[in-house]
């Protein structure tokens, strides 16, 4: 099916509504007001992702899933290493956290998992609330490695019909007076074929 910028106008509302959500959850987890914000969804090839990250060779932090239901997909969340660095180093209040440092510290991979667990919970929440459809993430894993490396998982099934991804871009930053540091990542959603028109026929827009 063709996507239009009506469906992407419309997973950008659901994914400002998730990113609400979790910025609710993360407040509740840091003990700070979180805000989060979907500045835009792009319908994107490739080549185009791969230049999201800074190319296939750039080492991020990557959290994958699989969903599953009546849709089924991957979906990817990817942060550049510096920026999950100096979040996961707030989170943990461990400023000597480091993704690439061999030894790095259990906890400081848990919170990132954790952080995984909440933006894909909340982003699928709301896209099951809108659409009606049943959708259940599996358990988060997470990757430290070349972008490339990390989304391959990905694209095996999707390539074989599709060059095109849905990449939902989210800041999260903390709502403090004189304190505008954001992180930015890349929510990427690669739905199975047959997912893109069940989600939007349920969206009432197909």
């Amino acid at each position: 099916m063709k996507i239009t910028s009506l469906h992407l106008d419309i997973l950008k509302e659901i994914g400002n509504i998730g990113a609400a959500h979790a910025a609710t959850s993360l407040s509740s987890l840091l003990g700070r007001k979180i805000d989060m914000r979907v500045p835009n969804v792009n319908m994107v090839n490739f080549t185009e992702m791969m230049e999201l990250a800074g190319g296939s060779e750039t080492v991020v932090v990557g959290i994958y899933l699989r969903i599953e239901g009546n849709v089924e997909g991957s979906m990817f969340f990817i942060l550049p290493i510096e920026q999950a660095n100096r979040f996961i180093k707030r989170l943990i209040q461990d400023e000597e956290f480091d993704f690439t440092n061999s030894s790095v510290s259990e906890i400081g991979l848990s919170a990132m998992q954790e952080l995984g667990n909440i933006l894909s919970g909340s982003y699928l929440s709301a896209l099951s609330d809108f659409t009606g459809l049943k959708l259940y993430p599996t358990v988060p894993g997470l990757a430290v490695d070349m972008f490339g490396a990390i989304i391959s998982i990905g694209l095996i099934e999707i390539s074989q019909v599709s060059d095109q991804v849905i990449v939902i871009n989210t800041s999260i930053f903390e709502d403090e007076v004189g304190n505008c540091e954001e992180v930015q990542g890349h929510f990427i959603l690669l739905p199975d074929p047959e997912s893109f028109e069940s989600i939007f026929k349920a969206l009432g827009v197909a």
